[in-house]
């Protein structure tokens, strides 16, 4: 088994963000240019764990590579290369915390906003539901049961919130006063057309999106896709064969280990409790499902 990279230490590069799970580093001499590693942190109620999830940060780095390349031509993407040969050579050094987790990417100046699409009323979305059916803007049909299909993807921005806090969803006018509204509408439609193929290709492969989470940049007034793409951490996978409205759905994301923790007397505030070795284990094996499932 791989030793777990927990936190990066590459003292000749200049880390630029230390955020839940990816360092992202600036590189002498290449300042269009950043390095993402993908640690195998793991957060959830927005409190990083201390204990691992050993190769983590390796199946959200090739899941995100993957994506990328079946995606690419809806919109470019931010990634140059994930082969450390092809780095800059201040970054050989560090080739064992690299490996396989870790992008070269383009440098962008990255949109305040989360693009968020769902396309099955789930999590906050469900729980905002309950209380009224016109959720973020949207008048959504009387009588939903958890879990349900829309009947076409919602879009529903969020602002990005600094660390530690939640972020807050915000209706698309919103989102057009703090952008504005070209750059809202090419920005919304990339997203649903990039959730649409991605749904299309993973119920082929017996998995259900139910939602996801995109981000954009701006390099040269174009917008780009950048950070993760449709992984375990930014999506909700159901497997399709054990799907039910009506109730919560099995997952291969952290829910095993949010429902975990939601058992424990934890006010969900850190410091975290220890994580046992089952749910680490179990945890890393429903990434790694979602991994191979997907790609191979």
């Amino acid at each position: 088994m791989s030793n777990a990279v927990i936190r990066t230490d590459l003292p000749e590069l200049t880390l630029l963000h230390r955020g839940k799970v990816r360092d992202m580093y600036e590189i002498p001499g290449h300042e269009d240019k950043l390095l993402m590693i993908a640690t195998d942190r793991i957060s959830a109620y927005d409190v990083v764990m201390d204990d691992p999830i050993i190769d983590k940060g390796k199946v959200l780095t090739q899941i995100s590579l993957f994506w990328f390349d079946l995606l690419a031509n809806i919109v470019p993407n931010h990634q140059i290369s994930a082969d450390v040969d092809q780095y800059p050579e201040v970054c050989h050094q560090y080739r064992g915390q690299l490996e396989g987790r870790s992008m070269l990417v383009r440098r962008t100046k990255v949109m305040p906003i989360e693009c968020i699409v769902r396309g099955y009323i789930s999590g906050s979305f469900w729980s905002a539901y309950k209380k009224n059916t016109t959720v973020c803007g949207f008048a959504l049909p009387e009588g939903m049961q958890e879990s349900d299909k829309f009947p076409q993807p919602l879009f529903t921005p969020s602002t990005k919130a600094e660390q530690g806090l939640h972020d807050e969803n915000i209706s698309v006018a919103q989102m057009e006063e703090i952008i504005g509204k070209d750059v809202a509408d090419k920005m919304a439609d990339i997203s649903i057309r990039l959730y649409e193929k991605a749904s299309e290709y993973a119920r082929s492969k017996g998995i259900i999106i139910a939602d996801t989470k995109f981000e954009l940049g701006m390099v040269d007034g174009e917008l780009i896709l950048i950070d993760e793409v449709l992984t375990p951490d930014s999506s909700r996978f159901w497997p399709m064969d054990e799907y039910k409205p009506g109730q919560g759905q099995p997952s291969f994301d952290k829910q095993f280990l949010r429902d975990y923790l939601s058992s424990l007397d934890w006010g969900k505030q850190p410091p975290p409790p220890p994580l046992p070795a089952e749910i680490t284990e179990k945890t890393a094996a429903r990434y790694k499902e979602a991994q191979e499932r997907l790609t191979l």
